[in-house]
């Protein structure tokens, strides 16, 4: 069951329960018997990337059941994105030794099928129940129920927190709404910010030589502009003539702190190899998550700032905000 985006938070049509949209990877996690399986959202397998999850189920005195929620790992107070992706690893002792290094937890926020059946046609107020009491049935810690709320004002209060650190985002269901697989029938809300950042470089399309994504970038303490993202969405019509601009602004090193690497399986950049750029152009920016000082996600390009200077780009505009 997935999520549509939205720009607030529904109240009309309810009753909803709001829950915090967990800075982790999504998760269905199976059991029946002595056998458990964690599945991505995209069906992929993660038990081998997440061997004490796996371990910490099958302790579980519930011999069958479904479950959605959220793999996470906490370290020094707060879910670290990064340390999740270091999981992706293909070598089983690395895995092993983070996973003894960095535990893992499971926040659960869905229940599909206990011991008594199939779930997924009872409303969320019946399954939350079964949820609420399976894991405190289970009294690990490492496995956790997310916090919920019915109160409109409580979940604002979650939004306006969110994107800096824990949580994602607030993601609303309707208490009386069945679980639906494979539909947005969920609505999820990020807290949207803004951020003029330098252009310090770019990258051209995959077999093209026109712009595909730009290259953004802050200044830290030091005065050195750090690689914080990328932005990619540039209008078709506009590319040839950002191209020959941005071509004319080549210049080494573009970045003076922190520079681009090559493209991870997570991001929507498409080649590794980069321009540098002489640091002339401010370009404005929509984001919704930052993490490790830098975006998350791919950015909204939304217009140029040619009335700002690049040394105002600073840190300052996305943390601790």
């Amino acid at each position: 069951m997935e999520a549509k985006a939205a720009d607030t938070l529904p109240a009309d049509g309810g009753p909803w329960q709001y829950e915090p949209k967990w800075d982790g990877f999504r998760c269905l996690a199976f059991k029946s018997g002595g056998a458990v399986e964690l599945r991505a959202k995209s069906g992929k397998p993660l038990g081998r990337y997440f061997p004490e999850i796996v371990a910490m189920l099958r302790e579980l005195k519930a011999k069958e059941f479904v479950v959605d929620g959220e793999i996470v790992i906490e370290i020094a107070g707060l879910l670290s994105f990064d340390a999740l992706q270091m999981r992706l690893h293909p070598a089983e002792s690395r895995i092993h030794k983070l996973s003894v290094a960095t535990p893992a937890k499971l926040i659960l926020f869905d229940m599909l099928a206990n011991s008594d059946g199939a779930l997924m046609q009872q409303p969320l107020s019946v399954r939350h129940a079964a949820l609420s009491l399976f894991v405190k049935s289970g009294e690990l810690k490492d496995l956790e129920l997310s916090r919920s709320t019915l109160n409109l004002a409580a979940a604002s209060k979650w939004l306006g927190e969110s994107g800096q650190g824990s949580t994602d985002g607030v993601v609303a269901k309707l208490l009386d709404d069945e679980y639906r697989p494979g539909k947005r029938a969920m609505v999820k809300v990020k807290r949207l910010r803004t951020a003029d950042c330098v252009v310090g470089g770019f990258r051209y399309l995959a077999n093209s030589r026109e712009v595909g994504s730009l290259l953004l970038g802050l200044y830290n303490d030091q005065g050195q502009l750090d690689h914080v993202g990328f932005t990619s969405t540039i209008a078709r019509d506009d590319r040839a003539e950002l191209t020959r601009q941005l071509e004319a602004l080549r210049s080494a090193p573009g970045f003076t702190g922190k520079a681009p690497g090559g493209p991870s399986r997570w991001s929507a950049e498409r080649s590794g190899q980069w321009e540098p750029l002489r640091p002339d152009l401010v370009a404005e920016v929509r984001f919704d998550h930052v993490t490790g000082d830098r975006f998350r996600h791919g950015t909204k390009f939304l217009r140029w700032r040619p009335d700002k200077s690049p040394k105002q780009c600073t840190f300052e505009q996305i943390l601790g905000k």
